[in-house]
C-alpha cells in the first residue's frame, strides 16, 4: 500500500499488471475525490494514465488511474454518481492535463464539468450520448479580422494514412492557430472485447488496435489477461517479448527518421533510414510470419520461441544495422541544411506539454521523464533499471534525436537480454492458452511502453468473471495537443515537418 498518498484510506496502490476485486478501491465523495486527485497530480512525478466512466449497478462508476513513477505504483481512485446530468467540477481546472478525460466522459456519459476549458467532442463514437453532435458541425475555434484567413487540410488525406481534419487560423503564412478534428472511422474496439468473447479473438483485436504498434497494443493486453487469468509467464518468454517490443521500436524509429529525411529534401537520409528499416521488419517477419509481429505475442505462451538460430541471425542484422545507422545518424543530425529544418521549429516547453499531459517521446523530447519502463516496469524491464532519453529543447530537432538515442538503448537492450537467453540450457516454449478463466468482480491494469510512449489497458469484471468494461488508451490520446501548439507562429508550410516528427496514430484515437 502506498505510504505518501493513502494516508485516509481513500484510494488503492496497485503495481502494473496486477489485478485486485473491485470492491477494494473505496468510493469517494465527488468533492473528496476531487481533492485526492487535485493534490496527487501536483507532483510532476505523477501522471494519469486513464480516467472514464461506465455504467455500474444503475450508477455511473468513475475509475481514475494514476501513475506513481518514483514508487513504481499505479493510485485507483473511484466515484459514483446516480443522475450522469448532474454537474461536476472540473478537475481540468486545476490540471489541464484531465481536459480529455473529462472531454470524453462528457462525450460518452454526458456528465456535465464545470469550469472544464471547452467541452468538445473527442471521437464522435458510435455510442455517443447526443447524437445531435455530428462531426460535420464540430465547433472549430474562431479568430476574427480581415486580414485571417483559415486553411482546411483533409480529412482525406493525400497519401495513404487515415482520416483527419487540420484547419490553420492563419495571417498570411503564419499560422496563428491549429485545430485538429479527429473523429472520423470507428471500429468499436472497446466495446468488441465484451463482445468477442474467445481469447484468440481478443489477441487478433488488440494487435489491431495501432497497426504501427501492434506489439505494444497486443502485449499490454496479453499481460492483463495473465493477470486476471492468475497465469504466471516464463523469465524467457519475457525476455523475449521486451526483445520483440525493442525491435518495433527501431523499426518505427528508423523509419520516422526516413521520413524526417524526406521532409527536409535530404534525400540520403531518406532512402538510408528507410533502407536500414527493411531488415528489422523482415527478422520480425522471420520471427513469427509477420513483418509488424502479429501473431507473435500470445497469452501464456508463444506459438514462436526466439530459437538459436534466430538469435544468430539477429545478432548479424543488429550488427550490420549499427554500422550504417552510425554513420548515416552522424551525417543527417550534423549537415547544416538539415539542423536549419530541425533546430527550433515546431518548439514546445516543458510546461506547456506538462500541462498537456504530455507522455512518451513528446515528453521526453521536452526534458519530462515519463517512460513507463522506468515509471511502471513489467516484464524483462524489472530487471534493466530503464533509465529515459532526456533533451529539452521540445523542438523537431529533440523529437529526432529522441529517437536516434532510443535506436541505440535499444541495441544495447536486446543484446543485453538474448545473453540471458543464451546463460540458460534452451529457451522454453510455454503452449498459448487457449481459454481462459477470468477472477470475477475485478479489475486490472496493464501499462506498456510502446515506441510512441505508454499505452494502457483497463479491464473490469463482472461475478461471472466476464469482461463487463475495457478501455484503451493509446499515447496520441495525449499528445495531440502538443502538435496544435507547436505550429504556433510558425509558417504552414513547416507543417509537414512538425507533423511526421509526432507521427501520430489517427486509428489509435478514434479507437
Amino acid at each position: 500500500m502506498n505510504k505518501k498518498y493513502n494516508t485516509s484510506g481513500r484510494l488503492t496502490s496497485i503495481k502494473n499488471q496486477q489485478k485486485i476485486s473491485l470492491k477494494d478501491i473505496p468510493v469517494l465523495e465527488y468533492e473528496v475525490f476531487y481533492q485526492e486527485v487535485v493534490q496527487i497530480l501536483e507532483d510532476v512525478n505523477n501522471h494519469c494514465l486513464s480516467y472514464y466512466a461506465f455504467p455500474f449497478d444503475n450508477k455511473l462508476k468513475f475509475i481514475c488511474a494514476i501513475s506513481a513513477d518514483e514508487e513504481k505504483e499505479i493510485l485507483l481512485l473511484s466515484h459514483e454518481l446516480e443522475k450522469p446530468d448532474l454537474p461536476l467540477k472540473s478537475i481540468a481546472g486545476q490540471h489541464l492535463a484531465m481536459h480529455i478525460f473529462e472531454r470524453e466522459i462528457h462525450e460518452n456519459h454526458g456528465v456535465p464539468f464545470e469550469g472544464h476549458p471547452w467541452l468538445k467532442p473527442v471521437r464522435y463514437a458510435f455510442n455517443r450520448k447526443d447524437r445531435k453532435k455530428m462531426i460535420n458541425n464540430y465547433p472549430f475555434y474562431k479568430i476574427g479580422g480581415n486580414e485571417l484567413h483559415e486553411v482546411g487540410v483533409g480529412p482525406i488525406h493525400a497519401g495513404v494514412i487515415e482520416p483527419g481534419h487540420f484547419r490553420f487560423l492563419c495571417n498570411g503564412e503564419t499560422v496563428l492557430h491549429l485545430e485538429i478534428q479527429l473523429g472520423w472511422q470507428h471500429r468499436g474496439v472497446e466495446a468488441l472485447f465484451l463482445e468477442k468473447k474467445k481469447l484468440l479473438q481478443r489477441n487478433l483485436l488488440a494487435e489491431s488496435i495501432a497497426g504501427d504498434t501492434a506489439i505494444g497494443h497486443n502485449l499490454a493486453f496479453c499481460q492483463l489477461a495473465e493477470a486476471l487469468g492468475d497465469i504466471t509467464v516464463d523469465k524467457n518468454l519475457e525476455i523475449e517479448r521486451v526483445i520483440a517490443l525493442e525491435l518495433e521500436r527501431m523499426a518505427i524509429h528508423t523509419g520516422d527518421l526516413s521520413a524526417f529525411c524526406t521532409d527536409v529534401a535530404y534525400q540520403l537520409g531518406s532512402a538510408v533510414f528507410g533502407a536500414l528499416r527493411t531488415p528489422l521488419i523482415n527478422f520480425t517477419q522471420a520471427w513469427s510470419g509477420n513483418r509488424f509481429g502479429k501473431g507473435l505475442i500470445r497469452v501464456g505462451g508463444t506459438n514462436y520461441p526466439l530459437t538459436q538460430e534466430l538469435q544468430q541471425k539477429l545478432k548479424g542484422i543488429l550488427n550490420d544495422f549499427e554500422k550504417k545507422f552510425t554513420e548515416i545518424a552522424e551525417r543527417t543530425f550534423n549537415l547544416p541544411s538539415v539542423l536549419k529544418r530541425f533546430e527550433s521549429i515546431g518548439a514546445v516547453s516543458t510546461r506547456q506539454v506538462s500541462l498537456l499531459g504530455g507522455v512518451g517521446m513528446v515528453a521526453k523530447m521536452a526534458g519530462l521523464k515519463r517512460d513507463s519502463r522506468y515509471g511502471q516496469p513489467f516484464g524483462a524491464y524489472r530487471d534493466l533499471k530503464h533509465e529515459p532519453v532526456l533533451l529539452g529543447s521540445g523542438d523537431v530537432y529533440a523529437r529526432g534525436m529522441v529517437r536516434k538515442l532510443e535506436v541505440e538503448q535499444s541495441l544495447v537492450i536486446i543484446r543485453n537480454l538474448m545473453e540471458k537467453l543464451n546463460a540458460r540450457v534452451a529457451p522454453t516454449q510455454p503452449v498459448p492458452a487457449a481459454n481462459l478463466k477470468w477472477a470475477g468482480e475485478s479489475i486490472a491494469v496493464s501499462v506498456t511502453e510502446g515506441w510512441r510512449g505508454e499505452v494502457c489497458h483497463i479491464a473490469v469484471t463482472d461475478k461471472q468473471g466476464e469482461i463487463s468494461h475495457y478501455k484503451v488508451k493509446d499515447p496520441s490520446m495525449h499528445n495531440w495537443k502538443s502538435l496544435e501548439l507547436s505550429l504556433r507562429d510558425l509558417e504552414i508550410s513547416d507543417f509537414p515537418i512538425n507533423n511526421k516528427s509526432y507521427d501520430l496514430s489517427y486509428c489509435g484515437h478514434d479507437l
